[in-house]
């Protein structure tokens, strides 16, 4: 009756109550607009990626673009470049357990198989372990079951990386000799001697090393490249020739 029958107490009011709705107007259009912004993440990683490959294919055609003798034009893209992107979201992922995994939301049915390496924009984020039809689990860096082979990007010294189940964001690089030159900030990249990861991928930089007089490798601590805190979204390696490389590696070996 107040607000009804007197003018500042009206005014008063609908003032008030027009905050107030505002405001709700406000934290409802944020919510929306949160939910809206994560959708528009996933479509960018999905063009980003379809970006790269194209990205990929024109690099490799150019990077092998010949002459024949009749001045025509042709290119043969070498067999171990041969590879596509498969773009995925992480919805699931632990970085402080010894044994970490990674879950992502594709699998069989968007071409997924086992073996398969993942990186993200930042670098190598890891291997495939495990795949259904619509998901698959990946063994991280941080994890000890795997170990990366990299390079150093000034020297082309190679090693091996491997987590030592202590902090998500250092690995270790081993197998590299005292006579090796190195530096603080060195950066590591894929060695593409598997089959796992393309070469020139991130891998980390050199945060640390040191060596005694009685050994005879380098105890070096790496920064990794990803940081798997705030992993989001990730690529799927698909080396197009792996099965008739592998095949080839294992029939070799039987013999």
């Amino acid at each position: 009756m107040i607000v009804k029958n007197q003018d500042f107490q009206r005014s008063v009011f609908l003032s008030s109550s027009n905050s107030v709705v505002s405001s709700m107007y406000e934290w409802s259009n944020s919510v929306v607009e949160f939910f809206k912004l994560r959708a528009a993440n996933d479509n960018l990683s999905e063009e980003n990626t379809t970006l790269k490959n194209q990205i990929i294919n024109l690099r490799n055609k150019l990077s092998t673009l010949q002459k024949d003798g009749d001045d025509t034009l042709h290119f043969q893209i070498p067999p171990e470049m041969e590879y596509q992107f498969i773009s995925a979201k992480v919805i699931n992922s632990s970085t402080n357990k010894l044994q970490n995994y990674i879950t992502i939301n594709k699998g069989k049915v968007d071409g997924i198989s086992v073996d398969m390496g993942v990186i993200s924009d930042e670098g190598v984020v890891g291997i495939v372990k495990n795949v259904s039809d619509h998901f698959a689990v990946v063994i991280p860096v941080l994890n000890p079951k795997i170990e990366i082979s990299c390079r150093f990007k000034r020297n082309n010294y190679s090693g091996s990386l491997l987590w030592s189940g202590e902090d998500y964001r250092y690995a270790n690089l081993t197998d590299i000799a005292r006579h090796v030159e190195l530096s603080l900030g060195d950066t590591l990249i894929t060695s593409g001697l598997t089959t796992t990861f393309p070469e020139g991928i991130p891998v980390g930089i050199i945060e640390d090393f040191n060596i005694k007089e009685s050994d005879a490798y380098y105890k070096i601590q790496v920064k990794l490249a990803v940081n798997f805190r705030t992993l989001s979204h990730v690529k799927v390696i698909n080396y197009l020739n792996y099965k008739e490389q592998r095949n080839l590696e294992i029939n070799s070996e039987e013999q």
